[in-house]
């Protein structure tokens, strides 16, 4: 794994951190929240723009989205009481072997 994967997977891991932020902002922790979703926000678009250097723009920006969308998936399911509905779950299952195959294409 080169280090622009490494940067793409930080940048998928701040965004995460983006959206937990974005969710407190939500539900009334906005000065907490907006520091976070601020910092997770910036952060994973620079990690993002380091992966581009050595990474197509379609592939990194799907992996991105990808990560995000199942992490962010993920945690709403076992922290916010999200629906738990097995088509859910494989749905995003799919995304991840979506992100996988992206992986060994590139």
């Amino acid at each position: 794994m080169t280090w622009h994967w490494l940067a793409l997977l930080g940048a998928g891991i701040f965004e995460v951190l983006g959206v937990v932020g974005f969710a407190r902002v939500s539900r009334g922790r906005a000065l907490a929240g907006g520091l976070l979703m601020t910092l997770g926000f910036g952060t994973a678009l620079g990690f993002l723009a380091l992966a581009m250097r050595g990474i197509d723009l379609g592939i990194a920006y799907a992996v991105f989205t990808g990560i995000g969308t199942v992490c962010g998936t993920l945690l709403g399911m076992l922290y916010w009481g999200e629906s738990r509905h097995p088509l859910r779950i494989a749905f995003t299952a799919l995304i991840v072997l979506g992100v996988v195959g992206l992986k060994l294409l590139a």
